[in-house]
């Protein structure tokens, strides 16, 4: 029973990462006017969808794979490299991201970085990169030591989950400077709280939940990796309903 609901967790946590990005591009498709990547609003349209995408979604699940329990035993290589290359996923998404919004304001000689959320924007996808390359090397390479990686392991579990909540902050800013800058004719204004404005508000807030989810589960003690000879002093609660089958 316990294990059934330790998946039937994580199918809600996916189902509700999904429900981000489709409401996200259900927004941009019916009311921004859809995507195009040829320098036009269009393709500044693909840039939410994206970050969304890549920034949360996928950066989350790539979070997430050491806390599948499958991941617990036998050689931990494989998922290490399943990790990595989730994240590199992610990080690639991001990219795209910001060369949508980088080209659109060149194209029509807008200023960038200029607002609070692409400080918060650019300041987390710089640490996202140096995160990423900090793990490929010290966690991934052979050569750092075992002492090494035991000093910096906190560190790491430190800044990957600060990267999600700012991540999270860029989305919720975007949506909210996105709103302003295209609700803004008396009729239609953002505090007359039109259609658009409800679900997009509402898009923001499915992210804010998926995101505190993922905190949640990252920093739960019981749904960590048990470190080595600790597997029967912290087993966790999902595995004791099923532990005397085995």
């Amino acid at each position: 029973m316990a294990m059934g609901w330790f998946y039937l967790s994580v199918l809600a946590l996916c189902s509700l990462g999904l429900m981000c990005i489709l409401s996200t591009i259900y927004w941009i498709s019916y009311w921004q006017g859809g995507f195009a990547w040829d320098g036009t609003i269009l393709m500044f349209n693909w840039h939410p969808v994206l970050m969304v995408t890549g920034m949360v979604v996928f950066y989350s699940a790539a979070s997430l794979v050491y806390r599948l329990p499958q991941s617990w035993v036998g050689p931990k290589l494989p998922w290490k490299f399943g990790h990595a290359a989730m994240h590199l996923l992610a990080f690639i998404l991001t990219v795209l991201g910001l060369h949508a919004v980088f080209d659109f304001h060149s194209r029509r000689k807008i200023p960038n970085l200029y607002s609070l959320h692409s400080w918060l924007g650019i300041t987390t996808v710089f640490l996202f990169a140096c995160q990423w390359f900090l793990g490929f090397a010290v966690f991934l390479l052979p050569w750092a030591s075992v002492r090494l990686r035991s000093l910096l392991k906190p560190i790491h579990v430190f800044f990957g989950a600060s990267i999600l909540s700012l991540a999270i902050a860029s989305v919720i800013s975007g949506i909210n400077e996105k709103l302003f800058s295209s609700l803004r004719n008396g009729t239609n204004s953002y505090s007359r709280l039109p259609s658009e404005a409800v679900f997009a508000n509402c898009s923001g807030m499915l992210v804010v939940v998926f995101g505190l989810l993922v905190l949640y589960i990252l920093l739960a003690s019981s749904w960590k990796r048990p470190e080595l000879g600790m597997q029967a002093e912290r087993q966790p609660i999902w595995t004791r309903g099923w532990a005397g089958t085995r």
